[in-house]
């Protein structure tokens, strides 16, 4: 069986590449687990040179990576570019601060001395999906390599190549051999892998559906997990929001990627008292967003990553449009090749609709009306999903509270997108997943935090 990329603009295949052999993939294995042994002795300022040399490394070849990412899964160059500085600013800050996140923490017992020391678990499987090809892996590889771990990648099958550079990135930038692998497997594959001894530790970001089946299966064995999974974010207008900001942003929230974001805006709950103006600018915003070649310069919305998400995303606006919602912008899917999908505006939705209880992932915006702030944050909190939430309000202290005290989510946000950032945990609650990565917390999820006590 062979892995295929297909360029979503125009459906043509990129390129075919082969699927391991068991025996391949355990042979990789091994390897990487004899790369950890040397690599977890390594000093951390010497592994801290090394994230600085696949920095630059990144930026050096930014454009290239760019293109690779707008042909294999349609994102933007624009946005392709911003995805590679940000990997190249994660591997920056953990050189920068991943030895004072590791340096060991003295605590005060009655033996002569006594902390708690970071020590790395060894080969960690990473399980990543498509639509951010570079970013997903490079907010797990950097804190985890700087942390001592080896790395094997399995990536989404539509992506082979992004796969392959981020194994080139590091090879090149002078990282031991073996340490970072691609393995080109399928699904199928995975189990195996989970089962291998010398894997220790497994992170997933995608489906709930694939967190599930992954979690189970790694917890069988007792091998410790991180579940960055689905979100269905609430963004809530309140009454004295500057409803100008809030459409800009969120605009730009939901069609960041094509809306193929787990932290872009999915619902946006507005108090009535300003429901109809925001509506009209709102639809108005998303009227000017108009499709294109992801290698255009003035693209802002590329095609989606593939035919099939496209047709699930329909069938989702479908059914909400039979349910009772508005059809007020886009919604049918254009003729021609390639996954390309309009921006959509549906207003008059409610619980029960699929853009409401579902995922939407794609171009797709539900517009949901509240009777006012409690209200708000009601129909905020009814989802399975707890990822991110932005609030939008001019009273600071009054949006502060509603984020800190009332919204369930791993990320709020006042006045802003939801976005992750090297220097602040990222991650989720109830079925949006568990554990943390980036900050201080996440260079500290694949490590045994060891307690050494000493008395004399």
């Amino acid at each position: 069986m062979n892995l295929i990329s297909i360029n979503p603009a125009n459906g043509e295949k990129i390129a075919e590449y082969s699927e391991f052999s068991p025996e391949e993939t355990e042979a990789r294995i091994l390897r990487a687990q004899g790369a950890f042994e040397s690599w977890s002795r390594l000093v951390l300022a010497d592994r801290a040179k090394l994230l600085v040399a696949a920095k630059d490394y990144l930026l050096q070849n930014k454009e290239r990576f760019a293109k690779l990412m707008a042909v294999e899964m349609g994102k933007p160059i624009v946005q392709g570019r911003a995805e590679v500085e940000k990997c190249a600013l994660v591997c920056e800050y953990y050189a920068r601060h991943g030895g004072e996140f590791l340096s060991p923490q003295p605590a005060s017992t009655e033996a002569a001395k006594s902390y708690a020391a970071f020590e790395p678990l060894g080969v960690v499987l990473a399980i990543m999906p498509w639509n951010f090809p570079f970013w997903q892996v490079f907010r797990f590889a950097a804190p985890a390599l700087m942390a001592g771990n080896a790395a094997l990648l399995k990536h989404a099958a539509n992506v082979g190549g992004c796969s392959l550079a981020i194994e080139e990135v590091f090879r090149e930038s002078g990282f031991p051999a073996d340490l970072f692998q691609s393995l080109m497997i399928s699904h199928g594959e995975v189990p195996a892998v989970i089962g291998n001894p010398a894997v220790r530790a497994v992170t997933l970001t995608g489906s709930n559906r694939a967190g599930e089946e992954v979690a189970a299966q790694a917890g069988a064995l007792l091998k410790k997990t991180v579940m960055e999974l689905g979100g269905s974010d609430p963004f809530i207008v309140l009454a004295d929001a500057d409803l100008e900001r809030a459409v800009d942003i969120g605009v730009q929230s939901r069609l960041n990627n094509c809306g193929q974001s787990c932290i872009s805006a999915k619902r946006f709950i507005v108090v009535e008292e300003v429901r109809e103006r925001f509506e009209g600018l709102f639809i108005e915003a998303m009227r000017r967003i108009a499709p294109g070649d992801p290698l255009s310069e003035a693209t802002k919305l590329g095609p989606m990553a593939r035919r099939d998400l496209r047709d699930e995303l329909q069938r989702q606006v479908e059914g909400s449009v039979e349910s009772g919602a508005q059809l007020r912008l886009g919604g049918r899917i254009p003729d021609g090749p390639g996954a390309y999908y309009p921006p959509t505006v549906l207003t008059g939705v409610r619980q029960g609709m699929p853009v409401f209880d579902e995922e939407v992932f794609g171009p797709v915006a539900p517009l949901i009306s509240a009777r006012d702030e409690a209200h708000a944050i009601e129909l905020a909190n009814d989802t399975p999903f707890g990822l991110g939430a932005a609030v939008f309000t001019r009273d600071l202290a009054r949006g502060e509270k509603i984020a800190r005290e009332s919204l369930n989510a791993g990320s709020c946000f006042v006045n802003a997108m939801v976005k992750s950032d090297p220097r602040l945990p990222f991650g989720g609650i109830k079925a949006s997943g568990y554990g943390r990565e980036l900050s201080s917390f996440g260079i500290r999820e694949f490590v045994n935090i060891k307690t050494v006590s000493v008395t004399s």
